[in-house]
């Protein structure tokens, strides 16, 4: 077993591996791949398994600095964005960019018209909460 695995290591040397992007790819073509059960045709099919594919592309590909840099585009414009999403308090609290420099702000519901100032580059504007 420890050959085997030393095999592997020698193999991925230079690769760049499964990383967020790959995972997501994945995640994305078994869900399309689970959904053409209940759509007919085998369209969401194809397109889950072109992703299959370009995902293990992607893992066995020797070009890291390409792959380095699809990674980072994923993780800072669909999946940070996504998580953060997910996981905010909508019921407590409003968010909203500033119209300065667009950080990420948060202001508590049912304040009406308020004064916000953004931490980031200072700026004051109103806001309706």
């Amino acid at each position: 077993m420890g050959n085997f695995r030393y095999k592997m290591a020698q193999f991925m040397l230079g690769r760049n591996g499964f990383d967020s992007f790959c995972r997501g790819m994945l995640m994305a073509a078994m869900v399309l791949i689970f959904a053409d059960i209940i759509v007919p045709g085998k369209f969401l099919q194809t397109i889950g398994l072109v992703l299959m594919l370009y995902a293990y592309f992607r893992a066995f590909s020797r070009n890291t600095a390409r792959r380095y840099a699809e990674n980072t585009w994923y993780v800072t414009s669909i999946a940070t964005p996504f998580r953060s999403y997910m996981n905010r308090d909508h019921k407590n609290y409003r968010y909203f960019k500033c119209p300065s420099c667009g950080q990420m702000l948060r202001a508590p519901k049912g304040r009406g018209h308020i004064r916000v100032t953004c931490s980031r580059c200072h700026n004051t504007f109103e806001k309706k909460v």
